[in-house]
């Protein structure tokens, strides 16, 4: 069925969404879908792609990370819902009544944010704005907001002001998560991301790398941090069981968090 916007940005907000849904589709369909020239499709993917929101290839775009580009968040959003959920649910026993918990801007540990009411008094600390707006309404819970400068898409605030907010302050916990590991090893795609991660761990008693099994075995450009830096590595139960023992055998304190369904 070919659609037609009314306008070119209604038309650049669907073919958002429709990548975003499909994770990965040709220029051509997209022609195809909304009715307009492959010219026109390559104007409105240069725009989503200068915002963020995709990265182009040679015929066709995505929405889907590779190791030098971290995929925009609603699309994160909506990948690995229940891996996501599982490790939330696991991360939520290691905190407890009046904590400073300190949480980065993945979509992991946004999972964690849903449950905190059952844990208050809290004190929170985040640079994810969607953190922020799902925190603030919560009773119980004192909230700090890292500022910086605003990357939208993350929806997070970054940079040295952020870092220096970060440095000034002392967490109980920290969770975090990142988008790969190998080897040993946790790797980001993006330097600015890499810096305030780190002075997250520098910043926490106690640090926690959240991942769902999706990510296990693959590297990106910058390399974060060994393994063995982290306290906890909670994992879902998708993870392969060889894998699992494998970072065991790195000194890697893996935890695995069961799906409903296991």
């Amino acid at each position: 069925m070919v659609e037609r916007p009314t306008s070119r940005h209604d038309r650049q907000d669907r073919i958002a969404d429709h990548v975003l849904r499909e994770g990965s589709v040709s220029a051509s369909q997209l022609a195809d879908t909304f009715g307009v020239s492959i010219m026109t499709v390559h104007r409105d993917l240069d725009e989503l792609e200068r915002q963020g929101v995709v990265r182009k290839f040679r015929g066709g775009v995505s929405a889907q990370p590779s190791s030098v580009f971290e995929s925009n968040v609603v699309y994160r959003l909506r990948t690995a819902r229940a891996e996501k959920a599982a490790i939330a649910r696991y991360a939520r026993t290691m905190i407890e009544p009046g904590m400073a918990v300190m949480l980065d801007d993945s979509t992991t540990t946004l999972e964690v944010a849903g449950l905190l009411p059952e844990i208050t008094p809290l004190t929170v600390i985040t640079n994810f704005l969607r953190m922020v707006n799902e925190v603030a309404r919560q009773p119980g819970v004192r909230l700090m907001a890292l500022g910086g400068e605003y990357y939208p898409t993350h929806d997070s605030f970054l940079g040295v002001p952020c870092i220096e907010a970060i440095e000034a302050l002392r967490a109980d916990v920290l969770l975090t998560s990142t988008s790969a590991a190998s080897a040993g090893l946790a790797y980001h795609q993006e330097q600015e991301i890499v810096l305030v991660k780190r002075a997250m761990m520098r910043s926490a008693n106690r640090k926690v790398l959240l991942m769902d099994h999706t990510k296990l075995g693959g590297t990106a450009l910058h390399q974060l941090a060994p393994l063995t830096d982290f306290d906890d590595v909670v994992v879902d139960g998708g993870a392969p069981p060889d894998v699992v023992r494998a970072l065991r055998e790195r000194r890697v304190n893996v935890h695995v968090a069961p799906l409903e369904t296991d």
